[in-house]
C-alpha cells in the first residue's frame, strides 16, 4: 500500500501540533446497497493549529431505503465547527447555537429518519460524531464535517494520528496533511499503521511547507489480490518538529491577534524533588499492580544522584519507604525497587491521609535547607478508586490539600480505569500547578504512566512569565508558568492593540538549574499575513481562532475551581459569548444543523465526560432483569429483558477454560403489579474454581465461600479481604470482586422503600469492557465478549412519538427494534442515568444464542452447557 510524501517550499515560519486519533468511518446498516464512493479527509496545520475537514459521498444503489451512519472520532480537546449534509440535492447546514437556544429549534422541526450526536466514548481522548440518515433508493449523499484544535508538543514532537477504517473498498479515498512552519519545518516522520507499512523519516531542510499524501488505489486497499474486503484499517500518523532560532521564542502576529511560542533547549535540567504516592487498595490487585510495579522500576533507574525522592503507598494504612527524601543513588534506588516489588495490594483507599504524609514530607525537606532552591518539587499521586477509607469527601480532600502544600510544590495525578473520579483528579491537580491524565487499564498500562512520566522527568525552567509592553496587547491567555519541561512548548495568546509602524516586543523572564533568565523576541506586525496570502492552504484566520481556542479551554478550566453558582454563572456567560463569536461546539453550546428550508433539523450536543467506562456487558435491573450490553465496534448499546420465573438461576458468564462462572438468582417482587409479577437478581455469584472461591453476594449480606471455610460480611460496613483474589464492599453501596489476575465485576445494592407496595430490594452487576476472557466464554453476557456485527436500519417513528423503530440484523437475523434507555445506577444509586439502546423484544430472542432457557442452571456455582437451542 501506497504511503506517499511530498515537500513543497516558498516561505519562512515555525509551528507545533498535537493530535491524538481522527477516526473516521462510515457504516451501512443495509447489506450491499450502500456504496461509498469517496473518503477524504484534509489537515491543514499552520502554526501549531490544525483545522481538519471529513468529507464523504455514499449512495444508496439498493431497490429499497437503507440507512447510513457516518461517524468520525475526533480529539476530546477539539471543537467542532461546522457540519454539512447533502441528501439527494437537499443541503443540511450547520451552526453552533446556545445549548437551550439549539434544543428548543430542533424540538420544533425535528428530522424525520435523520439523528445526529457527539458520543463521549472511553477510548483514549476520543469522542465520536455521529450522523444517521435514512434515505430512498438511488440517492446520493455527501457528508463534511469540520474540526479544530490547538497541537501540543510532546516529548519534541507534534502528533497528528488519523484512523482511517472505511469499511470497504472506496474508489476514490485520500488523505492530505498540510503542514506550514514559518520558520521551518526541521523533521517530518510518518509512519504507516495500515496494512503493515513502515515508517518513514523525511529531513525537510528546515523548509517551512510540508505535504503528507496517503492515496491508495482499490488494488492497494485490498487485503489479498483476489480479495473484496479492504485492507485499510489502522493509524496513519504524522510526527514533526519546528526549526527554533532563537531562545527568546517564537513570536507572530496575523489577523490582529498573537500567538508566542516558547520552548528553549539546550539548557540544563533542573533537580528533582519526588514523592510517588500509590494506591495499592486491594482494586489494584492483579494487572494493575504488576504493571504500576514495571513502570515504577524503569521510573526510578532514571534517577540521578541530584534527584531526591521517596515512596508513600497506600490502602486503609499509609506507609512510607523512607520517611525523609533520600538522594537517587543506585543504592536507594536498588532498595525502593525491592520494596515496591514486595508490596501486595489489599484494604480501603486513604486519599487524604497519604496525599497529607507526602505534603509533609516535602515540607520537612524544604524547612531543614534539604530542598536546592533550584530545583523542582513535586508529588506523583496514582490511584484507580475513589476515597473509602479516612476523609471520604472529594471537596475536603481537595481544601486540605490546597491549604497545606508550598506553592513551589505541584500535585500530578494518574486515575487508572473507570472507577476514579477524574474530575477530582483534574480539579486537584490544576488547583496546585500540575496536570492530571486518565490511565486506560489495558495491557500498555505501564507504558502510559512512563509516558507520562518522560513527559515531567526533565524540568528545565520554573517561574516563566511571558510579558509585552504597556497597551501593546490586551486579553492576554494565562502568561505565567510554574514549570517548563524539555520536550514540551507554553503558548501565550492575544488582541494587537498598537502594532503597525513598530514591532510587537515580548519579554520572557525564568529560573533555570544555574541562572535567572531574562530573554527580549520581537516581529513584525505584517509580515505574516503577507506570507500566509500566498498560501493555499494555511489555516484562515489561525491566530483569532487558536486564541479563542486557548481562552476557552482556561476558562472551563477556572470554571471547575469556582467556588460559587454566581462565579459560575460569570464563566459561564463569557465561555458561551467566545463559543458563538468562533462557532465552536463545547458542552454549553450544540450544532443545530437545518435543512435550506429551515423544516427538517437535527442537533449534536457535546457530552459530559463519563466516571465510569463503558462495558462489554453491563447489566441493569431495576426489574425483570434489563441486560445493556455495550458493542464498541459498532458504536451502539443493545438491550433486552429476561422474563423468567422466582428461583431460576441465570448463567450471565461462563469461562471454563480459566474456571470462572457468574451467576445470578431472580426473587419475586412482593406482588401483582399490571397482570405480571416483576422479578429481580436477589443473590449474584462469582465463581473461581481454579482457586476454589465462591463469593455470594445477596441484598442481605456476602458470602465468601473458600474451599470448607466460609466467611459472611454485612452490607452495615466496609471490608476489604484478600485471599487468591481481592473483595471490597463499600458500605450499602457495592461489592467489587477480582479473580483471575485482574478479572472484575461489581456487584450494586439497591435498597427500595420497605413498605413499597410492589418492589423488593435488588441487585445489579456490572463488568468491564476489559475482562480477559479465554475463547470458550459463553453465558448471556459473556457471549458478547466477541463482538457480533450489528446492522441497523429501516429506521421510523414508532407508536410512541419518542421512541424509534428499526430492524436489527445480527447472526442471521431479522428483528424488530425500539429504541429506548435503561439505567446505569453507578454512579446515582438513587436515580441512575439514561443510557440509550436498541431493545431487542421477545427475552432477547435472535440477539443472544438460543434461547434465554438454555442459560438457567442448575447451581449457584454451574457452568453454562453450551447445548443451544
Amino acid at each position: 500500500m501506497f504511503c506517499g510524501f511530498l515537500s513543497r517550499t516558498s516561505m519562512r515560519w515555525s509551528s507545533r501540533l498535537l493530535i491524538y486519533q481522527d477516526v473516521l468511518w462510515l457504516q451501512a446498516f443495509a447489506g450491499s446497497g450502500i456504496i461509498v464512493r469517496s473518503y477524504k479527509v484534509e489537515s491543514r496545520i499552520t502554526s501549531r493549529f490544525a483545522h481538519t475537514t471529513v468529507r464523504s459521498l455514499v449512495v444508496n444503489v439498493a431497490q429499497q431505503a437503507e440507512s447510513i451512519a457516518f461517524n468520525v472520532q475526533i480529539p476530546k480537546r477539539a471543537f467542532i465547527t461546522n457540519f454539512t449534509m447533502n441528501v439527494n440535492g437537499v443541503m443540511f447546514v450547520g451552526s453552533v447555537k446556545e445549548k437551550t437556544v439549539a434544543r428548543n429549534l430542533y424540538a420544533q422541526a425535528r428530522a424525520r429518519g435523520k439523528a445526529a450526536g457527539i458520543v463521549r466514548t472511553n477510548a483514549q481522548d476520543m469522542d465520536t460524531f455521529k450522523m444517521e440518515v435514512h434515505v430512498p433508493a438511488n440517492s446520493n449523499i455527501e457528508f463534511e464535517l469540520h474540526y479544530q484544535e490547538m497541537m501540543q508538543r510532546k516529548l519534541g514532537f507534534y502528533e497528528h494520528s488519523l484512523y482511517l477504517q472505511p469499511g470497504q473498498l472506496v474508489p476514490i479515498l485520500q488523505v492530505d496533511v498540510y503542514i506550514y512552519e514559518p520558520k521551518g519545518i526541521a523533521v517530518v516522520e510518518t509512519r504507516c499503521g495500515v496494512n503493515h507499512m513502515d515508517a518513514g523519516l523525511m529531513d525537510v531542510g528546515m523548509r517551512p511547507q510540508a505535504h503528507v499524501v496517503f492515496r491508495p488505489t482499490l488494488f492497494q486497499q485490498r487485503k489479498c489480490d483476489s480479495c473484496s474486503t479492504t485492507a485499510v484499517d489502522g493509524i496513519f500518523t504524522v510526527r514533526y518538529d519546528v526549526h527554533r532560532d532563537n531562545s527568546a521564542g517564537e513570536l507572530q502576529v496575523s489577523d490582529g491577534h498573537f500567538v508566542h511560542f516558547f520552548a528553549p533547549n539546550n539548557l540544563s535540567s533542573m533537580p528533582k524533588n519526588i514523592v510517588f504516592v500509590i494506591d495499592v487498595s486491594g482494586s489494584m490487585w492483579g494487572i494493575k499492580m504488576k504493571q504500576m510495579v514495571e513502570a515504577l522500576q524503569t521510573i526510578l533507574d532514571d534517577l540521578t544522584i541530584d534527584d531526591h525522592f521517596s515512596i508513600i503507598d497506600f490502602n486503609h494504612h499509609v506507609r512510607c519507604w523512607s520517611e525523609d527524601l533520600v538522594h537517587g543513588s543506585s543504592t536507594q534506588v536498588a532498595d525502593a525497587k525491592k520494596y515496591i516489588q514486595s508490596i501486595k495490594p489489599s484494604g480501603g483507599t486513604n486519599i487524604n491521609e497519604a496525599l497529607m504524609r507526602a505534603i509533609h514530607m516535602l515540607n520537612k525537606a524544604a524547612n531543614q535547607g534539604f530542598i536546592d532552591q533550584r530545583s523542582v518539587s513535586m508529588i506523583i499521586f496514582v490511584s484507580d478508586g475513589d476515597p473509602t477509607i479516612g476523609e471520604i469527601k472529594l471537596s475536603a480532600i481537595q481544601k486540605n490539600v490546597k491549604r497545606y502544600i508550598r506553592e513551589e510544590f505541584s500535585l500530578f495525578s494518574l486515575g487508572i480505569g473507570f472507577d476514579v473520579d477524574f474530575d477530582f483528579l483534574e480539579r486537584i491537580s490544576m488547583e496546585n500547578r500540575g496536570i492530571a491524565q486518565r490511565i486506560y487499564a489495558r495491557h500498555d498500562t505501564s507504558e502510559q504512566l512512563r509516558n507520562f512520566y518522560r513527559q515531567i522527568s526533565s524540568p528545565l525552567l520554573r517561574k516563566v512569565t511571558i510579558q509585552f509592553p504597556e497597551d501593546s496587547v490586551s486579553n492576554v491567555t494565562q502568561n505565567h508558568f510554574d514549570k517548563f519541561f524539555s520536550g514540551s512548548e507554553l503558548v501565550v495568546a492575544g488582541k494587537v492593540q498598537t502594532c503597525f509602524s513598530s514591532p510587537l516586543i515580548s519579554f520572557v523572564t525564568a529560573s533555570s538549574a544555574q541562572m535567572d533568565l531574562s530573554l527580549q523576541t520581537e516581529t513584525d506586525c505584517t509580515e505574516l499575513d503577507s506570507l500566509l496570502g500566498h498560501q493555499s492552504h494555511s489555516v484562515a484566520g489561525f491566530a483569532r481562532q487558536m486564541w479563542a481556542y486557548i481562552t476557552i479551554n482556561q476558562l472551563l478550566a477556572e470554571r471547575s475551581l469556582a467556588k460559587t453558582a454566581a462565579e459560575k454563572r460569570k464563566i459561564t456567560r463569557k465561555i458561551l459569548k467566545l463559543a458563538l463569536e468562533h462557532q465552536f461546539v463545547t458542552p454549553f453550546t450544540a450544532m443545530l444543523v437545518e435543512s435550506e428550508t429551515g423544516q427538517e433539523r437535527l442537533l449534536a450536543d457535546s457530552p459530559k465526560d463519563p466516571k465510569h467506562g463503558c462495558c462489554i456487558g453491563v447489566l441493569r435491573f431495576p426489574n425483570d432483569p434489563h441486560f445493556t450490553v455495550h458493542l464498541p465496534k459498532s458504536h451502539m448499546d443493545v438491550c433486552f429483558n429476561i422474563d423468567s420465573e422466582p428461583g431460576h438461576i441465570l448463567n450471565l458468564v461462563s469461562d471454563p477454560e480459566s474456571g470462572l462462572a457468574v451467576n445470578g438468582q431472580l426473587v419475586a417482587g412482593k406482588k401483582i403489579k399490571n397482570n405480571k409479577l416483576n422479578t429481580y437478581f436477589g443473590t449474584i455469584s462469582i465463581y473461581y474454581k481454579t482457586s476454589g472461591i465462591r463469593v455470594d453476594v445477596s441484598t442481605q449480606q456476602v458470602n465468601l465461600i473458600h474451599g470448607k471455610d466460609q466467611h459472611s460480611f454485612s452490607w452495615a460496613s466496609t471490608a476489604n479481604i484478600t485471599l487468591s483474589g481481592y473483595l471490597s464492599i463499600v458500605k450499602d453501596a457495592h461489592v467489587t470482586i477480582t479473580v483471575n489476575n485482574g478479572t472484575t465485576f461489581m456487584v450494586l445494592l439497591h435498597r427500595v422503600w420497605k413498605k413499597h407496595p410492589f418492589n423488593v430490594d435488588f441487585l445489579g452487576i456490572y463488568i468491564p469492557s476489559n475482562n480477559i476472557y479465554s475463547t470458550r466464554v459463553h453465558g448471556l453476557i459473556g457471549q458478547f465478549a466477541v463482538e457480533p456485527e450489528v446492522k441497523i436500519y429501516n429506521i421510523h417513528d414508532g407508536a410512541d412519538p419518542v421512541k424509534q423503530e428499526a430492524t436489527m440484523e445480527v447472526k442471521g437475523n431479522k428483528l424488530a427494534v425500539t429504541r429506548g434507555w435503561q439505567k446505569d445506577y453507578r454512579k446515582d444509586r438513587k436515580y441512575g442515568s439514561n443510557v440509550f439502546c436498541w431493545f431487542v423484544h421477545n427475552n432477547g430472542k435472535g440477539f443472544i444464542d438460543g434461547q434465554y432457557k438454555n442459560y438457567i442452571v442448575p447451581q449457584m456455582d454451574s457452568f453454562f452447557k453450551q447445548e443451544l437451542k
